[in-house]
């Protein structure tokens, strides 16, 4: 009993220090997922509470239940329409990108440490996986909001880079295990029937969930629950087939959270703290497992390995695999940058561990080291590159909170949304009637010093307020462009970014002469519409903020509509 008691009050302390320690590193700008992994490096052997922790069976275990949480969470989150600007980069980048960065990363340790090729390329096999815990961890740490085109590309190949990743470690260590590279020849096939499995499963069990989430009779505080068992499940199933058990989850994720059930608020909630609890727990445990003085002896080598992975096989993957579609060089040069490695290197870096090859405490502590580089330093940086390269785009308005009318049967997602007014809000010093909403929403009434005044007595909205409506969840930009805080305008520096005025997307050149003088500009543009223009400069991947000086001004996109074009444009003059 009263060991049972002190093991729950060290993981009770933990978790607290974790906790509030998380809460420090935001101030300063650390990146959160650093600071949970020296929390646990810290109550480790060579630490504070001198925790001994050398079992990498469990570490596995944890580490992969924790990934399989964060992938469910993040699949979830991931719109469709970005699917529709990064697809097939993202893609590229998680086959192409991390064949190209194991070799890179293969050849330095060869030639700068004379390694041998084998264990060189199991080092290099280890480390070609970005991070998906890593990446939506930071971007929601930091509240970073950047181009979708960007942000999409990089969550997308983060979340489907693993299958290749796992490949290539479970061939380099049978490779290094038995001194040959006689297992090469079934990759290729292993690779797609990893994507392949992955896909269906993932696809059929997302499906699955859907027709259960309609049609059982239970309590929506059991939903979230079940999703998360659901996931688990279908990732075990998956591995046990030898197929991507990790993309199955990020899909079965991602059909879920574009099915609009009404449940999936409830899940949604439940699972960011899930996805938290699982982060923190995962980089505690991986930290705990290390032992910080054993480090020192192949620091040189992983500092070396580390700035070949950062510097030179990142950003070289990246141009190569985006050759094909035209990305600008800003994004290219960040997407270079934020080549996070998190927690899935060090959990590859166990396979030679559990696979019992010589000088496994060589994967686990370069991996160890690759990773805590790449946080301090890429990690660290993350937000400021993004403003530097004008990348980070204004935030879209939503809701203070969101209520769904679970009791509803309704063919649509009904919910009730808070919105807080503000000086800012354009709702403020208004009357409800007074609001041009473009989409259906019913007006509830308001909360004001904590009394309900009802809708009708027609209260005039004051700041200070909080205002209550009913729609369904597909207009809910529409409805916060006109309520929420910022409406009308984006929350950061609307007008500094987008500009003073706002242009459909169907006027000509020509057309937009008569009005704003643009300057020395081309007779053949004249007669092009903008949104022709930016399909045309962009290949058909255009995204909010995307951007193109056009002879005296700048054209900025704000809107874009169901088919992927520009709707309407700032327009700025040139700095």
């Amino acid at each position: 009993m009263g060991t049972a008691n002190t093991l729950l009050l060290i993981c009770g302390v933990l978790l607290v220090v974790s906790i509030l320690a998380g809460v420090l590193s935001n101030r300063l700008g650390a990146p959160i997922l650093l600071t949970f992994l020296v929390v646990g490096m810290l109550a480790g052997t060579d630490g504070v509470i001198g925790l001994s922790f050398d079992n990498p069976d469990i570490a596995f275990f944890i580490g992969s239940t924790a990934l399989v949480i964060i992938l469910f969470d993040g699949g979830m989150r991931t719109n469709p329409q970005r699917f529709r600007v990064a697809l097939w980069p993202a893609i590229s980048l998680a086959t192409v990108g991390v064949a190209i960065t194991c070799t890179l990363v293969a050849s330095a340790a060869v030639y700068w440490f004379n390694l041998p090729w084998p264990a060189a390329l199991l080092i290099g096999a280890i480390l070609s996986s970005t991070d998906a815990a890593a990446v939506f961890g930071i971007f929601q740490s930091q509240g970073l909001q950047i181009k979708e085109r960007v942000g999409a590309t990089l969550e997308i190949e983060s979340g489907s880079n693993d299958p290749m990743a796992v490949i290539l470690t479970l061939t380099m260590t049978a490779a290094v295990a038995n001194g040959t590279f006689d297992v090469w020849y079934w990759m290729i096939g292993e690779v797609i029937w990893q994507l392949a499995g992955g896909l269906v499963f993932g696809f059929v069990g997302g499906r699955l969930f859907i027709i259960a989430a309609r049609k059982l009779p239970l309590s929506f505080s059991f939903f979230p629950l079940l999703a998360v068992a659901s996931a688990v499940m279908i990732y075990a199933f998956t591995a046990t087939l030898n197929a991507s058990g990790f993309l199955a989850v990020y899909l079965m994720g991602f059909v879920i959270g574009n099915a609009r059930l009404p449940q999936l608020v409830h899940i949604l909630h439940v699972q960011d703290g899930l996805a938290w609890l699982a982060q923190i727990t995962m980089f505690l445990i991986l930290g705990l497992l290390v032992t910080p003085s054993h480090l020192l002896a192949y620091a040189p080598v992983a500092l070396g390995i580390a700035f070949a992975l950062i510097f030179i096989a990142r950003p070289i993957a990246v141009f190569i695999s985006l050759l094909p579609f035209s990305f600008p060089w800003r994004e290219q040069l960040f997407m270079s940058w934020v080549g996070l490695r998190g927690a899935v290197p060090i959990i590859l870096a166990l396979f030679p561990w559990l696979s019992g090859v010589e000088q496994q405490e060589l994967y686990f502590d370069i991996a160890f080291v690759v990773v805590m580089v790449s946080l301090l330093i890429q990690g660290w940086t993350i937000a400021p590159m993004a403003r530097w390269l004008k990348l980070e785009v204004p935030k879209r308005p939503q809701p203070q909170q969101r209520m769904p009318l679970s009791a509803v049967a309704s063919k649509e997602s009904l919910e009730v949304w808070l919105y807080q007014i503000d000086k800012d809000s354009p709702a403020c010093d208004h009357n409800w009637s007074e609001l041009k909403l473009t989409a259906p929403a019913t007006f509830m009434g308001l909360i004001r010093e904590g009394e309900w005044i009802q809708p009708e007595t027609q209260p005039q909205v004051e700041e200070g307020d909080g205002l209550l409506v009913a729609a369904t969840v597909k207009d809910i930009d529409e409805v916060s462009r006109i309520l929420a805080s910022g409406g009308q305008g984006l929350k950061i520096n609307d007008k500094g970014f987008f500009g003073d005025f706002s242009l459909r997307g169907d006027l000509t050149f020509a057309e937009l002469s008569n009005v704003y003088p643009l300057g020395d500009v081309k007779d053949t543009l004249l007669a092009k519409t903008l949104t022709d223009y930016f399909t045309e400069k962009f290949h058909r991947r255009v995204v909010i903020g995307d951007n193109i000086a056009v002879g005296d001004v700048i054209l900025t996109v704000r809107e874009i509509d169901d088919s992927g074009e520009a709707k309407s444009l700032g327009i700025k003059a040139k700095e």
